[in-house]
């Protein structure tokens, strides 16, 4: 229980502290920076991930069409 308090006012700590320092043009541009980044990291993981399964799409469709050749012959 004592751990779940000490996460619980962390987080609050956490946020108290961002609100302060977003109130200021320095820590405005650094959570803007932050916020790019994050969404530069989020999209490249999307692409990477749409990528492979894109590629596992098109193996899983050739090996299907490979077998219905197979079955005809």
């Amino acid at each position: 229980m004592r751990k779940l308090m000490l996460f619980v006012f962390g987080v609050g700590a956490g946020f108290f502290a961002a609100h302060f320092v977003n109130q200021r043009p320095g820590g405005r541009r650094f959570f803007e920076r932050l916020n790019r980044g994050i969404a530069e990291l989020s999209n490249a993981f999307s692409s990477g991930y749409e990528a492979a399964e894109r590629e596992q799409f098109d193996e899983d469709l050739e090996r299907t069409l490979k077998g219905l050749d197979h079955k005809e012959s």
